[in-house]
């Protein structure tokens, strides 16, 4: 039950992150470090961050609400691959204020979603 609620309030914490890309893209860009360069950027922030983070989102409530593993692989599998280029950005080019910030949110997710997978069942009918 506690790794349900912590799985949903990832979530939400990851919808409200996607809903302020899609109408602040801007604004939350610059939270994010990043810098729009006019519609094309801004429709860039709007379109693929809202995507990462909603989709994230949806999935981890669905897989959260049924209990369900295979549900919690895109999400996991998203926070890996974030987290693996950070890894490498912090090799190649070095540390920046609060570096570690971002990348103790997106282990938090894959600790979380890990877990949940290695015990939650796979699929609707799966024991």
């Amino acid at each position: 039950m506690i790794l349900r609620a912590i799985i949903i309030l990832l979530a939400l914490f990851d919808m409200i992150v996607g809903a302020a890309f899609f109408f602040t893209p801007g604004g939350s860009g610059r939270d994010f470090g990043l810098k729009a360069d006019g519609a094309a950027g801004l429709s860039t922030l709007r379109a693929d961050l809202t995507a990462f983070f909603v989709v994230s989102a949806l999935c981890m409530a669905w897989g959260a609400w049924r209990r369900r593993a295979d549900a919690l692989l895109a999400p996991l599998a998203l926070f890996a691959i974030a987290f693996t280029g950070r890894l490498a950005n912090l090799v190649v080019a070095g540390t920046y204020e609060r570096w570690w910030e971002p990348m103790a949110v997106e282990m938090f997710h894959i600790a979380v979603l890990g877990l949940a997978v290695r015990t939650w069942r796979w699929g609707p009918h799966s024991v």
